[in-house]
């Protein structure tokens, strides 16, 4: 008898050749299909991005912000001003812009973090409205009515009309894909375990050495400066930014919530899930206008109570399926 020590299972490695061929026809959309299919897709590598470092944060560390749309904001209005007042490319302003609101973030941070629980959610939020009225006052910024970038600067990002909406779209799949491929490299680190063991027993994990504060910081930081970068991608697609628009609280926390709540919180694949079922609502019932929000809620509490794990997390509570393997589990064979 032979024992061996895996993290991959037969539905993982299916599940990687398929993203892996996924992929490869995404990459390829500019030429098969239109421009409405790469805002579609593009839209939906946004908010699939925005969910998997929400749950991240929330999942995993237990930090439950409300207050998430501040950070994309200051990754828009960084975009803008380097583009506007520093002459820059916009693409190369997006990681600049992750920067920013990286460097944004250690204060507010340092601020919040003395908040518990509800106390802490409602910080984040009132942070991050107070972000949005300062920003409202800067007049060279557009002040409360906004501003938008002049066609001479999109230009920057693509001559034709085709190959500016195409490297728009990459850069979405590039954070789509890069925020799961982030998340999932860093739960198969050392930090990663740590992350586990702070979502299943935070005082368990404390009484173990775990360094709690200073884990759950980093990933603050860490989730805001990739917020941000999508905070620079959501103006170039866009083009127009308002203050009410870049730090709606709807937009890019609730939706965002929701996504995570219905999908899995504390799974790679629970966002994914959020997602595509979100957008399929999203296409069938956004035109009913404030019952298609009703409808939101109602679907939000029927998972909460009948899956509190979520979708995903009943499937695999009920099936033990894993696409994204990051424990190991040790298998017995004959040799």
């Amino acid at each position: 008898m032979s024992t061996w020590v895996t993290r991959s299972n037969a539905a993982s490695r299916i599940a990687g050749i398929a993203a892996c061929c996924l992929a490869a026809v995404l990459v390829a959309a500019p030429w098969w299909g239109s421009i409405a299919t790469e805002r579609l897709i593009g839209e939906f590598m946004v908010y699939l991005a925005l969910a998997t470092l929400w749950n991240l944060l929330a999942g995993y560390t237990g930090l439950v912000s409300v207050g998430q749309q501040a950070f994309v904001g200051i990754g828009a209005y960084a975009l803008i001003s380097l583009a506007l007042l520093a002459g820059w490319n916009p693409v190369f302003a997006v990681p600049i812009a992750g920067l920013v609101a990286a460097i944004i973030a250690i204060p507010i941070g340092k601020l919040v973090f003395r908040l518990q629980g509800a106390y802490f959610a409602i910080g984040t939020w009132v942070i991050a409205e107070a972000i949005r009225l300062f920003v409202a006052q800067i007049t060279v910024l557009g002040g409360g009515s906004g501003i938008s970038l002049p066609t001479d600067i999109m230009k920057m990002v693509g001559e034709t009309k085709f190959w500016r909406e195409a490297t728009i779209y990459w850069i979405t799949l590039v954070l789509g894909l890069g925020a799961l491929a982030l998340v999932y490299g860093l739960l198969r680190s050392k930090l990663g375990l740590a992350l586990t063991a702070i979502r299943d027993n935070e005082l368990a994990s404390e009484s173990l050495g775990v360094r709690i504060e200073r884990i759950k910081f980093t990933v603050y930081v860490l989730v805001a400066g990739m917020t941000g970068m999508i905070g620079g991608l959501i103006e170039l697609q866009k083009v127009r930014m308002s203050p009410d628009a870049g730090f709606s609280v709807n937009d890019w926390t609730a939706f965002v919530i929701f996504i995570v709540v219905i999908g899995g919180i504390g799974t790679i694949e629970g966002p994914i899930i959020g997602t595509i079922l979100y957008f399929i609502l999203r296409e069938f019932l956004a035109d009913l206008g404030s019952i298609y929000l009703m409808i939101l809620g109602t679907l939000a509490i029927v998972v909460m109570l009948f899956a509190p794990k979520g979708i995903w997390g009943f499937v695999k509570d009920r099936f033990g399926i894993t696409l994204f393997p990051t424990s190991y589990h040790v298998k017995l064979g004959d040799d």
